[in-house]
């Protein structure tokens, strides 16, 4: 005869088979791992990229049998749970990777994976899983997943995910969110329970900026089309870059003085009385009509180059290089960057909000971003306000999806109310 003990067990074990998800994660102890994912042994394509830490969580023990997919225009973020297979410790982690939304082939190919290998990576059966989706591809791909993977597809309400995956980050996972500067690059601020409101800039191929005054009460109060995708769309016109990652390489070499036009450029120095120091951007990209026009000229008269092009290493015009992609890169970053930075603070203003929080795959931890929009918060406020970032900062929407299919008050702050 079973003991009552053991029987109860056995009865949560089927629900949580029969019922995907809804069993309560524990994050008591939770940290996020020093080392890289190997994805635990699954076979992630070149499509796919591990490019942030897996959080640790020693002490949940029961069955997660759901997977989550944030499916947005440029990139598809997933968060899955997984046992340490190979350990003899407790616990699991939630793993994260994205793929390029244009390669979401891939990505399907990899929860296929996930399905195939489930009862190993989280102890459920095989064959049960659910997919919970959200962000615009999980209506665009919805009948697509339902077909390719055969599994149950629930979509989730993107703005709220956003939120919910916020929420989690503040208030449960240590050394998650941070302020940065060149002269202290990351500054962890302890998980809080008191996070309201707050400003959201989540910062993906547009610009949403949203209101947060609850855990279920929010507002998009604007945000811009000038965003990641913009970055995106204008570095490959301009320097072949054909990846993100190789923009924002370029970027970190470049130097956007060749190609914008500073404080300095126009007064000589600086403009004090106002606040201008003489490297502050006066003009985005305000010497290339000047330098291609003084480049005509000179090239006229025979004494220069045609176009302000720069020279090849025999000392002969090179065309197709008017001015350096790298210099191109950079500028473009600073004034998308810039932009979000003075837009966001304006918001913050105008709805009496004092933390602010930039999220989304644009940012992806690239020091130059994160300090020109630190600046751009601490200038435009007299250095009143902050700018926050996250380690995970382009996973909100995923684990917010990831976690809606969780019971109430399962956070040690209750930071998600089902």
């Amino acid at each position: 005869m079973k003991r009552p003990r053991l029987q109860h067990r056995e009865s949560l074990l089927d629900e949580t088979i029969l019922s995907p998800g809804t069993v309560k994660i524990n994050v008591q102890g939770a940290f996020i791992v020093d080392e890289v994912s190997n994805a635990n042994g699954l076979d992630a394509d070149t499509a796919c990229q591990h490019d942030t830490n897996d959080i640790r969580l020693p002490n949940h023990k029961a069955v997660v049998s759901h997977v989550a997919l944030d499916i947005g225009g440029s990139l598809a973020k997933l968060v899955y749970f997984s046992r340490e297979p190979y350990s003899k410790e407790l616990g699991g982690r939630l793993n994260f990777l994205k793929f390029e939304t244009d390669r979401i082939d891939q990505c399907f190919e990899f929860v296929q994976q996930l399905k195939t290998k489930q009862q190993t990576l989280n102890g459920s059966k095989p064959g049960e899983l659910c997919v919970m989706a959200t962000g615009g591809g999980a209506y665009k791909y919805y009948d697509e997943m339902k077909q390719r993977l055969g599994v149950e597809v629930l979509q989730e309400d993107e703005m709220e995910c956003l939120i919910i995956g916020l929420d989690f980050f503040i208030t449960e996972i240590p050394r998650e969110v941070f302020t940065y500067s060149e002269t202290d690059p990351m500054q962890f601020e302890a998980p809080r329970a008191d996070i309201y409101p707050y400003l959201l800039v989540n910062i993906g191929s547009g610009v949403s900026m949203v209101k947060v005054s609850g855990s279920k009460q929010y507002e998009r109060i604007g945000g811009t089309s000038l965003g990641g995708g913009t970055f995106w769309g204008l570095s490959s016109l301009l320097t072949g870059a054909e990846t993100f990652d190789d923009m924002l390489a370029m970027a970190d070499r470049g130097d956007n003085t060749a190609v914008d036009m500073l404080v300095g450029d126009i007064y000589g120095t600086d403009y004090g009385k106002i606040g201008l120091k003489t490297t502050t951007i006066a003009s985005s990209f305000g010497k290339v009509f000047k330098m291609k026009k003084q480049g005509a000229n000179d090239a006229e008269d025979g004494s220069g180059l045609s176009n302000g092009a720069r020279q090849q290493p025999d000392g002969s015009p090179d065309p197709e290089r008017r001015f350096a992609p790298e210099d191109i890169s950079r500028s473009l970053l600073y004034a998308v960057s810039n932009n979000i930075g003075q837009i966001a603070y304006l918001q913050s203003e105008k709805h009496k909000l004092e933390h602010i929080y930039f999220g989304g795959s644009f940012i992806r931890g690239h020091r130059q971003t994160m300090n020109t929009l630190s600046y751009a918060i601490k200038f435009w406020s007299k250095g009143e306000k902050k700018a926050h970032f996250l380690r995970h900062e382009g996973y909100l929407g995923s684990v917010g999806v990831f976690l809606k299919r969780q019971p109430k008050n399962w956070g040690r702050r209750n930071s998600f109310e089902g």
